[in-house]
């Protein structure tokens, strides 16, 4: 089922650079993409389009940007830029919907409801599956499956109180070995209180206020801070 907007069909996050540069490595132009469209999908697309997707005026649809893919004989995610939504990282590998909730053991309602922006109700299984199916980068997994808010929960407590006895908590939301947690997540205990201890050494009326200021501040950067450190910088 195709997802639109006010707009009409919602466009992937298209790049059109790369559209032009692999339509140029063939030594097709714009009408032989457009008829390679048509006859292989049966998607009339006139080479005015083409040429428009190619200048960044537009950008084709879900089922155009499979098609172009066919054209232009690559992979549906070569044609598009970083994908941040699980929509996204679904088209670059070339799935449809359908076929993503089989592979990870989902039925097709629930996973499309979680692509339009719902709760993921899933299980650790199908979780680690989604990951395997999209090659997902290991902060995309936790953000797409909506444990962000818990992680950040856990890594400010972890950085303002005990970070012992945080490490197996945040283990089972964070898929990361035991020892590489304890030293990450002392490693951010340490930042934090540093920078606390830096802002109050500097003395004077407005020591404490500025030091507030500097905690809320790594605080609210807490989870890139985590990511860093631990070697997953966010995509």
């Amino acid at each position: 089922m195709p997802v639109h907007t006010q707009d009409g069909p919602r466009r992937p996050p298209f790049d059109a650079e790369a559209a032009r540069r692999l339509r140029e490595a063939l030594g097709m132009t714009p009408a032989h993409v457009a008829y390679g469209i048509r006859a292989a999908f049966g998607i009339p697309v006139p080479p005015a389009a083409v040429a428009s997707w190619e200048r960044g005026e537009s950008a084709p649809t879900e089922a155009e940007l499979t098609a172009l893919a066919g054209a232009l004989w690559c992979a549906p995610g070569e044609l598009l830029g970083a994908p941040g939504t699980l929509r996204e990282y679904r088209l670059a590998h070339g799935l449809a919907p359908a076929d993503l909730a089989l592979r990870i053991g989902m039925d097709l309602a629930v996973y499309e409801r979680l692509e339009a922006g719902g709760t993921w109700r899933g299980s650790d299984r199908q979780a680690a599956a989604l990951a395997e199916v999209l090659a997902l980068p290991l902060p995309a997994l936790v953000r797409l499956t909506g444990r962000d808010g818990r992680l950040t929960e856990l890594l400010t407590s972890a950085a303002t109180t005990r970070w012992q006895a945080y490490v197996r908590p945040v283990g089972q939301v964070v898929p990361l070995s035991r020892q590489q947690l304890r030293a990450v997540l002392q490693d951010v205990h340490g930042a934090y209180q540093a920078t606390m201890a830096a802002t109050l050494h500097w003395g004077g009326s407005d020591s404490a206020e500025e030091s507030g200021r500097a905690g809320r501040a790594f605080l609210d950067g807490i989870l890139a801070e985590f990511w860093a450190r631990a070697g997953e910088p966010r995509p």
